[in-house]
């Protein structure tokens, strides 16, 4: 018969730490209250002897799991890596674990991922934008489940969210390229429907362009997948147009690579033939040649921040506060001007 080892217990570790098992617990559960020296034989003897709290016991007890759920609509591409990765970090430092799940964009999967991560125990949700079922929001107040919005900024509205106002950011970039004397504009943008934050971002272009009295609906717009195959080929059926444009601004960055890939083989030069912008500021846009025009956004910052407010908001019981983070427009090489003349 195969032999099993006894896992080992806070009893175990208390004898060979030579201290009660009540001081191991207060040492595991909250340090802060405890002596270095005393902090230091009880992790010795958590070491040697390989132990793990057990789990399910600190969850009764406290009424917490120490866990957050994150679902984002994609991993197939860097668009939120930089951000969740900060806010895993963060949470990290609180003592906290990251369950993360994926939606792929579409909101009855976000719906199932939000209950599943309810079921299992998770103290609070970090979900990416505003638009979803209100059914969704109901749950999680019902649930007494704190949630937190990110990617996504709306002065005035009621929902918790740290992040940067998407038709803003776009708004400011639209008018440094008109600046340029850019009047012959098309767009690639990401699927609006059900997703705030690319309908906010074509509507920052279409506003811009109507206060330039440019009226939208002559400027072709492609609405696409996030994908840089997708950026290519919607490119390559703009400029099949009689009246090119002088610039194809895109929903984010990776449409925006896909597009200068696409210019590039079919023989464009980019920007003197036409010029191209993005919406990020992922690692992408600064290693395409030319690098990439676009709008920078903190999603490091982005991650802490939200990773403090959600633990906060879970720890207290208090409300969330938003936060606006400021973007940054980076004018690069793959924009250039052209003659108003």
């Amino acid at each position: 018969m195969r032999s099993r080892h006894r896992v080992p217990t806070l009893v175990d570790v208390a004898k060979d730490a030579g201290i009660s098992p009540a001081t191991v617990s207060r040492s595991l559960n909250n340090p802060d209250i405890v002596s270095k020296e005393t902090l230091e034989r009880v992790q010795t003897a958590v070491n040697r002897l390989g132990y793990t709290p057990h789990f399910g016991a600190r969850y009764m007890a406290a009424k917490r799991s120490w866990t957050i759920g994150a679902i984002i609509p994609t991993m197939e591409n860097a668009i939120f890596a930089k951000g969740i990765q900060a806010f895993q970090e963060q949470l990290h430092e609180h003592g906290y674990t990251l369950l993360v799940s994926s939606s792929s964009y579409d909101p009855e999967i976000e719906a199932e991922q939000v209950r599943a991560l309810i079921s299992r125990g998770a103290d609070g949700i970090l979900l990416i934008g505003y638009w979803r079922d209100e059914a969704v929001y109901d749950f999680l107040r019902r649930r007494n489940v704190p949630f937190l919005l990110a990617w996504a900024f709306t002065a005035g509205n009621a929902l918790p969210a740290i992040g940067f106002d998407n038709r803003a950011s776009m708004y400011q970039l639209c008018d440094q390229v008109l600046a340029l004397g850019h009047r012959k504009f098309a767009v690639i943008s990401g699927k609006v429907d059900g997703n705030d934050r690319a309908a906010n971002r074509l509507k920052g272009i279409t506003d811009r362009l109507k206060d330039a009295g440019i009226d939208p609906k002559t400027v072709p717009i492609i609405e696409t997948a996030y994908d840089i195959d997708n950026g290519a080929n919607a490119f390559e059926e703009l400029m099949q147009a009689e009246d090119r444009p002088t610039v194809v601004m895109c929903g984010n960055d990776v449409l925006a690579v896909g597009a200068i890939s696409r210019a590039q083989e079919m023989g464009l030069d980019v920007p003197r033939d036409v010029s191209i912008t993005g919406f990020d500021g992922i690692e992408l846009a600064r290693i395409v040649t030319p690098k990439l025009a676009t709008v920078r956004v903190p999603h490091a910052e982005m991650g802490r921040r939200a990773a403090d407010e959600l633990v906060r908001m879970v720890e207290s019981g208090e409300a969330g506060q938003s936060q606006e983070l400021r973007i940054e427009v980076s004018m690069d090489l793959s924009i250039g001007s052209v003659s108003t003349t």
